[in-house]
């Protein structure tokens, strides 16, 4: 399927933003978690872009470094260049960052001054207190599932041995995290892990 041709107008511009701007306060595990509702209107709901174009897009920035949200700009860009231009694109990555990241931005910044200003309340420091464990929890999980991908293959154990032995390292020394990830790297390619 070919890339749709699109000619946007001033309103169009303001549907992606707005648009965007809704989904941040949605994005509660950060952008990506927001998704599916992207597809839906980006593909199926006003075919700005096809489902080739925006299942490239997250996977091309999911598979790079650097933040999570970077999918966002690879869809305002392949949107801009639908409408057939360089500065098309720029613009479609400057709408869907702007939109994704000011309400969620501006919120956590908010709500960070007031804990701050209020950190010596009772309601304020029960709620740090008991957020802790469930980062913790969260994090965790992760951890677990990324280790054992899902399953519980006992053949995984150096997997998991170097995932502990990691832990151990980055917590109990100053040897800083890259070189640790440096080392999974040269394990995993070498075919230990």
């Amino acid at each position: 399927m070919s890339a749709p041709q699109l000619a946007f107008t001033w309103h169009d511009w303001l549907s992606l933003f707005t648009h965007f701007l809704a989904l941040s306060m949605m994005s509660l595990g950060g952008a990506i978690s927001t998704t599916s509702e992207m597809q839906r209107y980006l593909v199926e709901r006003q075919g700005w872009l096809t489902p080739a174009q925006f299942g490239d897009s997250v996977a091309l920035a999911q598979s790079s470094p650097g933040p999570n949200v970077l999918f966002v700009a690879l869809l305002g860009w392949n949107v801009g260049l639908n409408n057939g231009s360089t500065l098309a694109a720029l613009c479609g990555v400057v709408i869907a960052m702007v939109g994704i990241m000011l309400p969620s931005t501006v919120f956590t910044y908010q709500v960070a001054q007031w804990a701050q200003r209020n950190r010596e309340r009772r309601a304020v420091r029960a709620f740090k207190q008991g957020m802790a464990p469930l980062v913790v929890a969260m994090l965790l999980s992760t951890a677990w599932l990324l280790a054992t991908g899902g399953g519980t293959d006992p053949d995984r154990w150096p997997l998991w041995l170097l995932s502990v032995a990691s832990c151990l390292v980055i917590w109990r020394t100053r040897v800083h995290i890259l070189w640790m990830l440096a080392a999974g790297a040269v394990l995993g390619a070498i075919g230990l892990v």
